[in-house]
């Protein structure tokens, strides 16, 4: 009987295996004809392991059906040691996929997307998950050209422990799309990722995560971003940029990204737990931005932040009536409570983007005039090191915003203040760097509860609400949380974000065959030291890493003629060129340029500084062609005369937000005999989330220049949102303005002698055309 009953157990587990089909084979491929070979065999349960090396121009399609038990598992034989590369890409569809250890580099996806969790629009994805997996400088040739690297479809999908850092063309770095029934209420998991570094791209479309779009932002994603580390995301304004409802972004960590995370459209959206760290020496870090209906914003903690407007700390923004579904709506239902900013410049700013005074010049669909209704504002923090002076920035009415049990700590410093915004003098202490938390005794000021607040069960720190509760991000002093921005946290264990790096190397060159064999042989931060007197350069400097080439006696300055052929440059600014040059002397025939981007292929930024040089006789001093980008272009104790054209950064033409360069900076420079484009920096297009660019003219002297420029004008900064011209002198230019400043915008001029030459005026609303 015991043997009978025996017996049947195991047959009736041998025939329950049977029936789930499930499998432990493991199929090791070696190429791409031996992974469709295995994909098209792979049963549930199995795995496919990729060989470790590179793996050139792959277009990997990986269909199948796993079970939430039996998942088929795509990986690397070690993590990271699968290098993709070349034209490539990942499609993921079917179900219950892992695809775990890829590192996508040096190449650039044929489609859409570097990884998609669909094949086509009848294969999607669902409950698959990408992890331990990155991709880095997987970029198109250029910066018009637009893909993403991680694009959502399905339902279910996760995105986990992955590196993505260093895109630099048109398009988020992620984006979930709700386009279609089976992508709507999708409930994506993005966490414990680690989005590095994304550089300025000089116009929109540069959002690190994008939740749906503008014909989809009123359906429902609920899509969960939790856990992740956003390393100086200065892509856009828009960091993260929500576009459809019910989506979740709990205890990330923002650290000196330039922007802020915005609830674009759509509505309903959970912000909680998250950290925003600034740094002083930006002015660009932003907070969150708030447009639309419903959104809760509580437990958040934001510090150093310096952003303003679009980036301000808390920025709740004006809608537009009736607004177009692509626009902006009105700000009504909203929640911002138990939230801690500490030494943010203005942190709280109300009825961001208000431009009723620009009925002139915009249709009635652009114009933000519908203040925040129904919002709450309730046991909020703000700490002052230093008073500010407008803790509070109102552009617009706030009557329809209530405010309860905050406090505010200004050192005295008077401002003009809300009821409900309480002054006290309380003071903080470090529990990290970055991390600061209330030292005094809140216990005094009574918790405001309102509506639903019985939700907001937990702090920052994940320590109840429950006993004792207290106003701000952290419920008292208690802490229980450390090492909150600690990188190793987030992103695959296998890959260090921050390698070490290698001591610079100075090369000594006494000829023009030494500097061109320099130059080859330089790696990133060299430096190349210039010891003769003069260098005959007739081919151009190739600059393609960060490299830094001076005279060696910066007393005596060595001097670079180049003979190079017309419309060449002496230095040619390639993708991720960085060239610091110092002390030198530069000529050259009156037909070629000092410096100029690639005509096409610029696929990553450059940047350029000039300190104490001295250039003559060229046709350009910079031509920064279309598609071409810097981040930083700076002109310090550097004398220009004799050339044709100044630094031409026009080339952005399409009126479309874009412009050649984010920041440019001439302090203490002599220009004398530049005929035109003594300076040209264009952005054209209204485009209110393009923030940029910044110029700052100080210092300098400006003669006998731009009497050829068709415009009539010697500074051309059209539609640039920060110019700050103060201090220089313009004297005997054939000009008849000196400049013209956008009133509406940060244009300022000050101190300024202008003597023969022209006027300097202001135009408050400079026409701009549509870009929707």
């Amino acid at each position: 009987m015991k043997n009978y009953l025996l017996l049947s157990v195991l047959l009736l587990l041998l025939l329950s295996s049977c029936g789930t089909n499930s499998s432990s084979e493991s199929f090791y491929v070696k190429n791409i004809d031996e992974l469709n070979k295995a994909i098209s065999q792979i049963n549930p349960g199995g795995e496919i392991v990729l060989a470790n090396g590179v793996w050139q121009d792959v277009q990997i399609i990986f269909y199948g059906i796993g079970r939430p038990e039996a998942p088929i598992t795509l990986r690397a034989e070690a993590p990271g040691e699968v290098l993709i590369q070349g034209t490539s890409n990942l499609k993921l569809g079917g179900e219950y996929l892992v695809v775990d250890g890829l590192y996508f580099t040096n190449g650039a996806s044929p489609a859409q997307a570097v990884i998609q969790f669909f094949i086509n629009d009848d294969t999607l994805a669902n409950n698959c998950r990408v992890t331990h997996s990155a991709i880095r400088d997987f970029n198109k040739s250029q910066r018009n050209k637009e893909d993403l690297w991680v694009l959502f479809k399905g339902r279910h999908n996760e995105l986990d422990h992955c590196y993505l850092a260093g895109k630099s063309n048109r398009g988020p770095t992620l984006r979930v799309d709700l386009a279609s029934n089976e992508s709507i209420k999708n409930y994506h998991n993005i966490h414990h990722n680690y989005f590095g570094p994304r550089q300025p791209k000089g116009g929109p479309s540069a959002e690190t995560i994008q939740i749906g779009d503008s014909g989809t932002s009123m359906a429902p994603s609920h899509t969960l971003v939790t856990d992740n580390f956003f390393d100086r995301c200065n892509g856009e304004v828009e960091i993260i940029s929500s576009k459809s409802n019910f989506n979740e972004f709990r205890n990330n960590v923002f650290y000196k990204s330039e922007g802020s995370l915005v609830t674009r459209h759509g509505n309903y959206c959970v912000i909680d737990g998250n950290y925003f760290i600034g740094s002083e020496r930006s002015p660009h870090v932003g907070g969150i931005r708030l447009i639309g209906t419903g959104h809760w914003v509580t437990n958040n903690y934001f510090y150093n932040l310096n952003g303003e407007i679009f980036r301000g700390p808390l920025a709740v923004m004006n809608g537009i009536e009736r607004s177009a579904i692509n626009r902006y709506f009105q700000v009504t239902n909203v929640v911002v409570a138990y939230n801690t900013w500490v030494n943010c410049r203005s942190p709280w700013q109300f009825g961001v983007g208000s431009n009723i005074d620009q009925r002139d010049v915009l249709p009635p669909s652009e114009i933000r005039s519908e203040t925040p209704i129904r919002t709450l504002v309730a046991n909020n923090i703000i700490y002052n090191a230093v008073g500010d002076k407008m803790p509070i920035v109102r552009y617009d009415s706030i009557d329809g915003i209530t405010f309860q049990s905050n406090i505010i700590n200004n050192q005295g410093i008077g401002f003009r203040g809300v009821e409900g915004l309480e002054e006290m003098d309380f003071s903080m202490k470090q529990l990290e760097e970055n991390i600061w938390v209330p030292s005094s005794d809140l216990s005094s000021i009574e918790v405001h509860y309102g509506f639903e607040f019985d939700q907001i069960t937990k702090d920052l720190f994940g320590n109840s609400r429950g006993v004792n509760n207290s106003i701000g991000a952290t419920n008292g002093v208690n802490a229980g949380k450390t090492n909150i921005i600690a990188i190793t946290q987030y992103g695959p264990a296998w890959y260090n974000p921050t390698p070490p790096e290698a001591a610079p190397k100075t090369y000594a060159v006494g000829s023009s065959e030494e500097l061109v064999a320099a130059l080859a042989n330089a790696k990133d931060g060299d430096i190349i030291a210039l010891n003769s007197n003069r260098y005959e350069i007739s081919s151009p400097l190739k600059i393609t890493h960060k490299l830094s080439i001076q005279s060696a006696d910066t007393l005596s300055k060595s001097i670079v003629s180049y003979t190079g052929a017309a419309e060449t440059p002496a230095f040619e600014m390639n993708p991720k060129g960085q060239l610091n040059l110092k002390s030198v002397i530069l000529q050259g025939t009156g037909k070629n340029y000092a410096f100029a981007s690639l005509k096409e292929n610029m696929s990553s930024l450059y940047n350029l500084k000039l300190r104490d040089v001295e250039i003559s006789d060229f046709d350009f001093v910079l031509k920064a062609y279309k598609y071409s980008f810097a981040e930083y272009i700076e002109f310090h104790s550097t004398v220009i005369k004799n050339c044709n054209n100044g630094l031409d950064l026009s080339s952005e033409d399409d009126n479309k937000g874009e412009y050649n360069a984010e920041n440019i900076s001439i302090v203490n420079c002599q220009f004398e005999g530049v005929d035109q484009n003594v300076i040209n920096y264009y952005r054209g297009g209204y485009d209110e989330s393009t923030v940029g660019g910044n110029l700052v003219i100080k210092g300098s002297t400006f003669t006998k220049s731009g009497g050829k420029d068709a415009t009539g004008i010697l500074l051309n900064t059209y539609g640039i949102i920060n110019v700050a011209i103060a201090g220089n002198t313009f004297q005997n230019n054939n000009v008849q303005l000196v400049a013209r400043l956008w009133g509406a915008k940060n244009n300022t001029a000050t101190d300024n002698t202008i003597v023969n030459a022209g006027r300097i005026v202001t135009e408050q609303n400079l026409p701009q055309k549509l870009m929707y």
